[in-house]
């Protein structure tokens, strides 16, 4: 089984999956096509229109079946809602969604940061990529009910309360403070004695790049409709991040009311006051139908050699502390394993894919041979969108197989690698050797 991040993504079987999310919550799914809008009332599957093509809602379980959706569907959004209308998601345990195979294996899950003031969530999305479908968390709120998700899914709303003339997007370069965003930032960041941020013409570029995407397909998404991830359009502008965060939204209409969604909401509030970022950058841009505001802050830390072996060495003692726990001897660090881990780790960025096998067809064992190692036995462990090496260190030990590694009886030594970019942000490595 796999553990999600947001922004993280699985490839799915072919068959009828089943997606569950027990618990006092309202289940349903917006089938749209590459869009990203419906095409009508019958694309919106919920406790009243429990059934479409393709896709069928029965209590806190949905059934979904890719090959049988309407013509033209590429996407599955899956959506949760408080049961009792009107209750904010904050007040409830968590939604966490579980994905299950045709045979009733379990595939994935994924329990998004804990929700504040939102009343509506998107889980997740199921969606067409080439010939085959993956499943993608994303764990956005909407704080004003499912009037906010309608906009962004072509759902017209009237409004009677006149809206005001949005802003341009931020430039890339010029005033050190566009519109007091970087004031407002690091006064809510010295509140909590974390260190200031400044801006990063690199990540503002990105930032620009990935709201005018956004707001030309009128939806939040940590892929634009291009197929690129707001990752890539940093790591693309020339910003190499040992760590980095995103805030993707829709509907403040100036960076005051952007900050002030940020501070009033959990998970945004914990990335904007995290102390490792030291770099920002902000773009706001008005699109779509209903001409919302779309923004994207960025914010990140850049890599530098001793960051990258900082988090190596995290990496093994929490790997050595579990296998400790275990009553096994500590893994040594083996040169050459890292060297053959850390370039994995880079070639999943820059060939963009997530596997054992590379696309040239080499395996954990070929690659820890082609950078000179002699050691019998090879194995590996990889993840992607963890933003820290205790975050992937409990995800692989909440793995099965992963788990099965790192207490390996057998093996003697280790090399870890870390990449930033691609898809889902970061790639890590393990490569176990004895």
């Amino acid at each position: 089984m796999s553990e999600l991040v947001p922004g993280g993504n699985l490839p799915l079987p072919g068959g009828a999956l089943t997606v569950r999310v027990p618990g006092p919550f309202d289940v349903s799914a917006l089938i749209t096509d590459d869009g990203g809008k419906v095409r009508g009332d019958g694309d919106f599957v919920f406790y009243n229109q429990p059934a479409a093509p393709g896709a069928r809602l029965r209590g806190d379980t949905l059934t979904v079946d890719p090959p049988r959706l309407r013509a033209g569907a590429t996407r599955v959004t899956v959506v949760v809602s408080p049961a009792d209308p009107g209750t904010e998601l904050g007040r409830l345990p968590t939604p966490t969604l579980y994905v299950t195979d045709p045979g009733g294996r379990t595939l994935a899950r994924f329990a998004p940061s804990r929700p504040g003031q939102e009343t509506v969530l998107l889980l997740a999305e199921i969606y067409r990529r080439g010939a085959g479908w993956k499943l993608r968390a994303l764990g956005q709120g909407y704080s004003d009910g499912l009037a906010g998700l309608a906009r962004d899914f072509g759902v017209d709303v009237l409004d009677d309360t006149p809206s005001d003339p949005a802003p341009p997007s931020l430039p890339a370069r010029g005033a050190p403070d566009p519109d007091g965003f970087l004031g407002l930032v690091n006064s809510a960041r010295a509140r909590v004695g974390s260190p200031p941020v400044s801006p990063d013409p690199r990540l503002t570029t990105a930032a620009r790049e990935h709201a005018t995407a956004m707001a030309a397909a009128g939806r939040l998404g940590v892929e634009s409709r291009d197929g690129v991830s707001v990752h890539q359009r940093v790591t693309a502008a020339g910003y190499a991040y040992l760590t980095v965060g995103e805030h993707l939204v829709s509907g403040p209409r100036t960076p005051a009311e952007f900050v002030d969604y940020c501070l009033r909401t959990d998970g945004p509030s914990r990335t904007l006051h995290d102390p490792a970022f030291i770099h920002t950058g902000l773009a706001y841009v008005r699109g779509g139908r209903s001409g919302d505001t779309y923004w994207t802050a960025l914010w990140a830390r850049p890599l530098t050699p001793a960051d990258l072996t900082r988090t190596a060495a995290e990496v093994v003692e929490l790997t050595n502390r579990e296998r400790t726990r275990a009553g096994l001897p500590p893994l040594a660090v083996d040169p050459v394993l890292t060297t053959a881990a850390q370039a994995h780790s880079a070639d999943m960025v820059a060939r963009d894919f997530y596997s054992h096998t590379a696309p040239d067809g080499s395996q954990p064992w070929d690659r820890a041979a082609a950078a000179g190692s002699t050691r019998r036995s090879i194995g590996e462990n990889i993840a992607c969108g963890q933003r820290s090496p205790a975050e992937v260190v409990t995800g692989w030990m909440n793995s099965p197989g992963h788990r099965a590694n790192i207490l390996k009886p057998g093996f003697t030594h280790i090399g870890i690698g870390f990449a930033g970019g691609g898809r889902a942000g970061t790639y890590w490595t393990q490569l176990f050797g004895a």
